[in-house]
């Protein structure tokens, strides 16, 4: 594998507030020139949410009144031999980001004049999906092994697809799989063993061809995800940058095998977003490296060369366009101080 170098480049991890999908694009185009990521806008449909936005056929699934579920009281012999069909096949096209589900994924596809050293686009994870979506008895898919495994199937044929319609655009793509539930990954509320959450992410991870990213928000097993096949690491480096210092060892490896950091060093939150500067988010990403540096003997150029900068995680939380310009605005700022002063 060669080494993901970045340079502290900066990206996003997908969610914003709008509900007009050119409005967000053109932020993104504005702020993110080099890495542009496709917007997730839950607040313009349900159907956004990112545990919906990827679940048109998983067999049995309903999605009504804001609610979505697996309903096994149905018959879904011919979903489940259709699922399963295009996964033996690798018939991505059977299973596409359907436009009602990702508006701003299409209008991104659309913008003219695109010129980015790489494109990102983001599926959620199977973990975090299969926590989230549960059957008509309210038991989450997670626990049943055939379903699990379904949802991870059907996870990594929409990467797949994305991938694919990503690379029209650029042809380096880069597709996060998003789990922040994997932040419960041995809490009393989750039972799920390293094996199987290993393997149902790396199932995902399977589909793209590309260079691939976990993204987890909250603090974690962190070397459960540094020894998957992933390329780049994102974490909430503005909240849980000392949950990773842990790990001073596995993240030395993960970095000398080639593969990169991403830093969530800008706030999704507006009351601490209001608080921030390029300087002060400069200092904060720096102190967050510095333990990697001393403990596990990382160099801090390596650090910056195969480091991305995002914002914590997704943005929508941020609640209006003009409070979300403004994170952009700062993790650009951040970006090209940072790659002026360090080269």
């Amino acid at each position: 594998m060669s080494i993901v170098e970045f340079n502290c480049l900066s990206t996003m991890i997908g969610s914003m507030p709008h509900t007009d999908p050119k409005a967000a694009c053109a932020q993104i185009t504005r702020y993110l020139k080099d890495i542009p990521a496709w917007p997730q806008l839950p607040r313009r449909s349900f159907l956004e949410n990112m545990y919906v936005q990827y679940s048109p056929g998983l067999p049995g699934v309903v999605v009504e009144n804001e609610k979505i579920f697996v309903d096994r009281s149905q018959n879904n012999d011919s979903a489940i031999e259709k699922l399963y069909a295009a996964y033996v096949d690798n018939d991505i096209d059977k299973f596409p980001v359907e436009p009602s589900y990702a508006a701003g994924l299409y209008a991104f596809l659309e913008l003219p004049n695109l010129n980015p050293l790489a494109v990102k686009g983001q599926v959620t994870g199977p973990v975090s999906f299969g926590l989230t979506v549960c059957d008509n008895n309210k038991r989450p898919i997670l626990y049943d092994d055939v379903f699990s495994d379904m949802a991870a199937k059907l996870l990594r044929l929409k990467a797949s697809w994305q991938e694919k319609r990503l690379g029209e655009v650029c042809p380096k793509t880069i597709i996060f799989v998003d789990e922040p539930y994997m932040s419960s990954f041995g809490s009393a509320y989750v039972s799920l063993s390293k094996e199987k959450a290993t393997t149902l992410i790396e199932e995902v991870l399977g589909g793209i061809g590309g260079l691939k990213g976990i993204h987890c928000c909250g603090n974690t097993d962190w070397p459960i995800l540094l020894g998957t096949s992933t390329d780049i690491l994102s974490f909430d480096a503005y909240n849980y940058a000392e949950s990773l210092t842990l790990y001073p060892v596995e993240v030395k490896k993960f970095l000398d095998r080639g593969s990169a950091i991403a830093w969530g060093i800008v706030p999704n939150n507006a009351e601490a977003l209001a608080k921030e500067s390029v300087a002060s988010l400069q200092d904060r990403l720096e102190e967050a490296m510095a333990p990697f540096t001393r403990r596990g003997g990382i160099p801090f150029k390596q650090l910056l060369r195969q480091g991305l900068l995002t914002p914590s995680c997704g943005i929508a939380t941020l609640g209006t366009e003009e409070v979300a310009a403004h994170a952009l605005e700062l993790l650009a700022e951040l970006s090209k101080k940072i790659r002026k002063r360090y080269g």
